[in-house]
């Protein structure tokens, strides 16, 4: 088993093994119990379906492995992490809204000085001439920003409390404090 779920709990500032202060997450482990498992006789494919207990609802996940275990076994973190580890780390950003294009994707905007008081967050020109006369799909406009799946790879994991159920990551990982389910999973 390489995979654990997690809640971010939120930042601080932590000294890694050399001595050096880094910025780091702190992750509230979710607890996980075997619900069944998947066979590649039955279902064409090997897995282990998890109950996850968040603290309001219940929802079931499904780990890739081959590994076989006996539904009810709890997973424990100490099981799957250890301090030193690199790990990866998905989950849902924040959702900004309708932002325009100059906030979404860094456009410079135009001049702040010259009187062009309201050009400061206008794009600017991106379509051609005459010719096609219109702009292309695809082309970097403003629209949604955010509330889409981000994975974060090569974290270090700072330290690792399996009393609290708390892991504290060197860096910062997608999502909201509180709300965010987050997948850990570790690197080989």
């Amino acid at each position: 088993m390489n995979t654990i779920f997690a809640i971010k709990t939120g930042m601080s500032a932590k000294f890694t093994a050399a001595g050096e202060q880094a910025g780091s997450t702190i992750l509230s482990i979710i607890p996980m119990k075997v619900l069944d498992l998947r066979t590649i006789d039955k279902h064409g494919y090997s897995a282990v379906r998890l109950l996850i207990s968040k603290p309001k609802s219940q929802i079931t996940k499904e780990i890739r492995t081959n590994e076989i275990m006996e539904p009810g076994t709890e997973i424990k973190p100490e099981d799957v992490l250890a301090v030193g580890d690199k790990v990866s780390v998905s989950g849902i950003t924040k959702g900004k809204g309708f932002t325009g294009a100059v906030k979404r994707w860094g456009f410079a905007g135009g001049p702040r000085t010259h009187g062009q008081s309201d050009r400061e967050k206008a794009p600017g020109s991106s379509g051609a001439t005459t010719t096609p006369g219109r702009v292309y799909k695809g082309k970097r406009r403003a629209g949604h920003m955010g509330a889409e799946k981000v994975t974060v790879t090569n974290l270090e994991v700072l330290e690792l409390d399996p009393e609290k159920r708390q892991v504290v990551i060197k860096g910062s990982v997608p999502g909201a404090n509180r709300y965010t389910l987050l997948t850990i999973k570790k690197l080989s």
